[in-house]
């Protein structure tokens, strides 16, 4: 006989039984308080004796399966464990309850998970929030949460998400990639990361610009990776990501308000407090606000080598971001004095961005000269050189130099960094 717990509707109502059966057999909670290796093993053979009492014919394989998710229900988040545990995942996106996507390789693919209904995608939601002391609901229909792996949460819900709870979820890479991988993933030049890793270590000012999901915090990552590993480092994040290979390295993270609106502590007060710190470099994983205008000022007062990212599309779009968040300070600074400060502050911007295949590339890197009346002026020292679209879909191009040699080769000389003249030279041109 076919076993008819291969279909969904079934396999989904048998694992809402036994699910319901356990709750009533055993105390979660004294038995959620144990060693989680020996409280599993227990629950998968209570769970066994509950499916050999139902009259539904299920397969091995099936059985397995259905104790795997009892399990998942019990200690994790239910449907979305295996998406959890798939280290291709780089993002999930719940839309309802019965649309789950998630992004492999840059690109956007739907799942067959599914959750119960609405009910069921709150109560995975309520998990995640209520173990970091958060709450949502009617009145605070929004919230950003981290897992304990470090993954960036984002729930929202009615009234605010018209057709039922929605949940967004940004893996946090295990594994930290490093300047090596970058070059076999194509994502920059051998010459681009010489570059670079002299300007970090030369403790230039970098600015990281990028659009969502572009890959601004893995560059980032990989740019303090050129740290010396005998400065005093002070990170300093909304939701922390940054995965440092130093020893003397100090994590800081905002904190939202608590459920009576009290508490925030807001990136601008973190980045004031870091430079009591005594901190050889700041790292900001991404300014998004008036902690701008700090963060210039400290790169204009002695804390040089700092890093931060950005969100724009373009190296010039980066810097106008930047003026638009000092004037968020409500000072007053008349926009030449901003970009004043932004042209003395930034030596260099790094443009990344997402392609249309799905690969992450550095698109430009870029050189803050100075100033021409009440321009911030810049040139490319090397782009990203398109050639169009392969028989696969892929993104035909080269990172190459402009042939232009940076400012700052004299301040890289200075500094003991000595990079040859030819890495600037413009290749000739491929036909």
């Amino acid at each position: 006989m076919q076993p008819v717990a291969s279909t969904r509707s079934d396999f989904t109502a048998l694992k809402a039984t036994i699910h319901r059966k356990l709750l009533q057999a055993v105390n979660l909670e004294r038995v959620t308080q144990g060693d989680r290796q020996t409280v599993r093993a227990e629950l998968a053979q209570v769970i066994e004796g509950l499916v050999a009492g139902e009259t539904t014919p299920m397969t091995f394989q099936e059985r397995q399966r259905l104790t795997q998710e009892v399990i998942d229900e019990v200690f994790g988040l239910g449907p979305l464990e295996p998406l959890l545990k798939d280290p291709t995942i780089s993002d999930i996106l719940v839309n309802t309850y019965k649309s789950v996507f998630v992004e492999r390789a840059g690109k956007l693919e739907k799942t067959a998970v599914q959750f119960r209904d609405d009910a069921h995608l709150m109560l995975i939601i309520d998990r995640i929030v209520s173990a970091i002391g958060r709450r949502i609901d009617e009145s605070s229909p929004m919230v950003d949460a981290r897992l304990a792996d470090g993954s960036r949460v984002n729930a929202i819900i009615p009234p605010l998400a018209i057709d039922g709870p929605c949940l967004s979820i940004r893996r946090f890479g295990r594994d930290r990639l490093t300047a090596e991988e970058l070059l076999r993933n194509k994502t920059i030049s051998p010459a681009g990361v010489e570059m670079l890793q002299g300007c970090v270590g030369a403790r230039m000012n970098v600015l990281v610009s990028g659009g969502t999901g572009a890959g601004k915090t893995t560059l980032l990552n990989v740019l303090s990776s050129f740290i010396s590993n005998r400065e005093r480092i002070v990170t300093i994040e909304d939701a922390a990501e940054l995965q440092m290979r130093q020893e003397h390295v100090v994590r800081l993270e905002t904190r939202t308000a608590n459920v009576e609106g009290k508490g925030v502590i807001k990136q601008r007060q973190l980045v004031i407090n870091a430079l009591r710190m005594r901190p050889d470099r700041i790292i900001v994983g991404e300014v998004r606000g008036e902690e701008a205008l700090d963060m210039l000022q400290a790169m204009n007062t002695g804390h040089d080598g700092s890093l931060t990212t950005v969100h724009a599309n373009s190296p010039r779009d980066a810097l106008s971001r930047l003026e638009t968040m000092v004037a968020m300070a409500n000072l007053n600074i008349p926009d030449k004095a901003i970009r004043r400060q932004i042209a003395s502050a930034i030596d260099l911007v790094v443009q990344i961005s997402r392609l249309s295949d799905g690969t992450r590339r550095v698109m430009t890197i870029a050189e803050i000269t100075g100033m021409e009346s009440d321009v911030v002026t810049m040139q490319e020292i090397f782009v990203f050189q398109r050639r169009g679209i392969g028989e696969k879909g892929e993104v035909l191009g080269e990172f190459q130099p402009t042939g232009i040699r940076p400012k700052l080769a004299e301040r890289l000389e200075m500094a003991g960094v000595h990079l040859p003249f030819e890495m600037f030279e413009k290749a000739p041109v491929r036909r």
